[in-house]
């Protein structure tokens, strides 16, 4: 059988408990008054108690070890207990066995009622007074009988008292016993109960430790009040690191690449003959004064009907002093009277491969971009059909179109995002540079076979870096404030103008900020830990630029700010405001 208990407030009055006995659910109702309990202090208010427990057919039981309440108890056969694991017993309404020693008074008011040991020496000094008495009346004085008649007198109304005194006892222990039967029973037969109550005590316990020591917890969010400030300064800066100066405003730059490449892959469509190329020779000569001299230069091209040949090596031809090949006046070519041919042979090759090359030897057709004439008297031989694949110039062309190059800004925003946190980037030295077109293979070389010819382009981002840490350091430095004065917020600073010039670059750096009084979460900690809420607002009010305080507690009977620093949330609201 479960048993429901019920803790009375100091506040309650006997209407209230007689509420909470009759509104249990429980067959056993245990009462815990509190230290300071005057509401038990009355024998009324207990037979109330007791009266109420009978009409509401449950036991009420009372968890105290206060002698008054106790004494009170026994007088109404209220069961009572020290703890809620000890089995409850009905105490002696006289004595209180745990605070009243057998020597001492348990009362004495109208009806006077004493200890055994004053009864035990009443009982002595009637035995004594009835031998005096006996004696007396052996020596027959009337005057004795008189008194021995007051005497008895007294003694009768001694022995009702007495008397009276022995019944009371003889109820207190018949109370007591019963009481003992009733705890036995009740506890033997209420086992799982005062299991759960100590369990019940155990929990309640584990909870007030951590509702009042544990739990409690305070986030203060504190408004600062705040100006917003422009910056503009000029600067300059240099790539050499020596030079640098944070106190001069003049800033180290380091330039940050970022390099990709676009490709596609082509189809190549050109087609190239690879076979062996003909080869032969040409005659060469001319008509020059006996001292002339004839040059032909490796790579002279000779024509005849659009097909090319080159020379193989230079040659030089001079006059050998045969006068059978001079003539007077055989050329027209010259002012000379006298001229004489100059001949030889020149060794030559096609241009380019192919049977087409094969040609029979011909006096006639032949062209060439020196300074001579010629003619073959050979046929030319050798020349074979291999075609191939190659990559041409419109391939590589056509497959420019397809070239997936991301834009200008895209290419900006990926190099940004590889910037460390502390990299001020300098937006308008931003550079992007887009390399040739190079082809695999390359233009004019053979496909082979499982190869697939692509395009590659390169491109390289940069931009200049700065230190932002050392950028923030100059614009606190120029921004001139008070010692009890900080900036709370900064937006990102930029550079504007940002120019080269002869000794490095120039530019004018730029960002807004917001100041107000120098205020840490610290400082509001050591302010309010350990303080009630309304003394914490009080203090923070009177620290200069607070303009407005919310204390938040972690619950609802949390009233006091903790004194363990680790247990406080300090949010800093900054009000922003312009002047």
């Amino acid at each position: 059988m479960n048993k429901d208990v019920i803790y009375i407030e100091p506040e309650d009055d006997i209407t209230d408990i007689i509420t909470k006995i009759e509104n249990s659910k429980e067959k056993i109702v245990a009462l815990v008054p509190p230290k300071k309990a005057g509401v038990f202090r009355s024998i009324v208010n207990i037979k109330l108690i007791a009266k109420s427990g009978f009409a509401s057919d449950k036991t009420v039981v009372l968890v105290t070890t206060d002698p008054s309440i106790m004494k009170l108890a026994g007088a109404t056969k209220i069961p009572v207990t020290k703890n809620l694991q000890t089995a409850p017993t009905i105490p002696n309404p006289l004595v209180d066995e745990d605070t009243t020693s057998k020597e001492e008074l348990v009362e004495k008011k109208d009806g006077e009622v004493e200890t055994e040991e004053k009864d035990e020496k009443g009982a002595d000094e009637t035995a004594e007074k009835d031998d005096k008495k006996s004696a007396k009346k052996g020596a027959g004085s009337d005057d004795d009988e008189e008194e021995e008649e007051e005497e008895d007198s007294k003694e009768s109304k001694k022995g009702s008292k007495k008397e009276k005194l022995d019944k009371v006892k003889e109820k207190s222990k018949k109370a007591a016993s019963d009481a003992k039967k009733f705890s036995f029973a009740w506890f033997m037969s209420h086992k799982g109960l005062t299991a759960g109550l100590g369990i019940g005590l155990v929990v309640v316990i584990l909870f007030l430790v951590w509702a009042f020591a544990i739990a409690p917890a305070a986030t203060i969010t504190v408004g600062i009040r705040t100006t917003s400030s422009n910056f503009s300064k000029n600067a300059t800066f240099t790539t050499k690191v020596e030079q640098e100066s944070v106190d001069e405003g003049r800033f180290h730059l380091t330039e940050k690449k970022l390099e990709k490449e676009a490709n596609v892959d082509f189809q190549a469509t050109g087609q190239k003959n690879i076979g062996e190329k003909a080869k032969g020779t040409v005659v060469i000569y001319a008509y020059f004064s006996n001292k002339g001299t004839v040059g032909i230069n490796a790579g002279d091209k000779f024509t005849i009907n659009d097909l090319a040949y080159t020379a193989d090596a230079g040659v030089n031809l001079t006059w050998d002093g045969d006068t059978s090949t001079c003539e007077e006046g055989s050329s027209t070519r010259f002012i000379d009277q006298m001229s004489c041919k100059i001949s030889g042979r020149v060794n030559v090759t096609a241009a380019n491969s192919g049977e087409k090359y094969n040609i029979a030897a011909s006096a006639a057709n032949w062209k060439t971009t020196a300074n001579v004439l010629v003619y073959s008297d050979a046929a030319m031989t050798g020349g074979t059909d291999q075609m191939v694949t190659i990559v041409s110039q419109a391939d590589i062309d056509k497959a420019k179109e397809g070239l997936s190059i991301t834009s200008e800004k895209e290419n900006k925003d990926a190099l940004l995002e590889t910037l460390e946190e502390t990299d001020f980037p300098i937006d308008s030295s931003f550079k992007q540079i887009i390399g040739d077109v190079v082809s695999t293979p390359a233009v004019g070389e053979e496909v082979k076979e499982g190869v697939t010819p692509k395009i590659t382009v390169k491109i390289t981002d940069t931009i200049f870096l700065i230190d932002k840490t050392k950028v923030e350091e100059f614009i606190t430095k120029e921004a001139k404030l008070s010692e009890n004065f900080k900036i709370y917020q900064m937006n990102d600073p930029f550079v504007e103008n940002f120019v080269e010039t002869t000794d490095g670059y120039a530019g004018k750096i730029k960002t807004s900020y917001v100041s107000g009084p120098k205020i840490t979460e610290n400082d509001v900690i050591e302010i309010v830990k350990g303080k009630g809420k309304g003394n914490a607002q009080h203090d923070l009010k009177d620290v200069d630029g607070v303009s407005s305080i919310r204390i938040d507690t972690s619950f609802p009977w949390v009233m006091n700010i903790p004194g363990d620093s680790n247990k406080i949330t300090v949010i800093l609201d900054v009000e922003k405001s312009n002047q």
